[in-house]
């Protein structure tokens, strides 16, 4: 599997601080490489891992972490829910970051509040969310092809088909990929929507099969944006309100916990 480097945030004040957080990933099956810089408070670990497996591993050390950048080269984010995108009745709630690699572009995740089972996800060609995901437009498809799943060759789908991903009982996923069509700098400005039924990969017997999947309705949508890569990002405080990294990810922990069971999820303003 293709792996990326994630650079985090951590909250050390010394060496006992690094001796822990080296401790809580070692032997982590799907971690390659761990730097810790007490001097940049930075922990950047290469892995094939999703980055919210790293950071529950990182704050089980009792040090709080915040992601600051994914990957060497372009990096994008797509928020879904609360005040960055949207979902219906605001339960549904999540954050997807996308990263290129020399392999392919990686595909990180984890979603809040679907049911359980698979949900159809996809880039849509807009991104124009203010009347919810009515105007995203039809899925990414420069290539003018049918729908079909992300292991079909380039005639046999869309690029901004990525197939499904799956709700465990508890109502989250939490996935990780790499897709072999997608360039980061394309999907830029445009929509990743979750849809309500399981995508049929363009398999079923019904029209809507070569044309979206057959996945229902769309449940859940967010703007694709530019987000850090490895060290671009250096901000010590958040320039949405003037609060230290800590401070705000307090804010926006405990404002996501109000809202839903989501406190793992998410970060901070800062990781964009």
């Amino acid at each position: 599997m293709t792996t990326a480097k994630i650079e985090f945030a951590v909250n050390m004040t010394c060496q006992k601080c690094v001796d822990a957080v080296r401790n809580s990933l070692t032997g982590v099956n799907g971690i390659e490489n761990i730097d810790i810089s007490l001097e940049k408070g930075n922990v950047v670990i290469e892995t094939n891992l999703p980055y919210s497996i790293l950071q529950e591993k990182i704050e089980q050390s009792g040090r709080k972490a915040v992601l600051k950048g994914y990957g060497d080269h372009s990096s994008a984010v797509a928020m879904l829910g609360g005040n960055s995108g949207y979902s219906i009745n605001n339960k549904i709630m999540g954050v997807i970051r996308f990263a290129q690699t020399p392999n392919g572009c990686v595909i990180d995740g984890t979603v809040d509040g679907l049911s359980p089972g698979e949900h159809g996800m996809h880039i849509h060609e807009c991104g124009d969310i203010s009347k919810g995901c009515d105007n995203v437009g039809e899925h990414f498809n420069p290539n003018n092809t049918v729908h079909g799943g992300p292991d079909d060759d380039v005639h046999k789908r869309h690029v901004g088909d990525l197939g499904n991903i799956t709700v465990n009982n508890f109502g989250r996923a939490t996935f990780r990929r790499t897709d072999k069509l997608i360039e980061v700098p394309d999907i830029i400005g445009r929509s990743l929507v979750i849809t309500e039924s399981p995508d049929d990969l363009g398999k079923g017997n019904c029209p809507e099969s070569k044309i979206h999947g057959n996945s229902g309705n769309r449940v859940a949508c967010g703007i694709i944006a530019r987000s850090s890569s490895l060290f671009q990002n250096t901000k010590k405080i958040c320039a949405c309100d003037g609060l230290t990294l800590w401070d705000e990810r307090e804010k926006v922990l405990s404002n996501k916990q109000e809202s839903s069971d989501y406190s793992r999820a998410s970060n901070t303003c800062i990781a964009f």
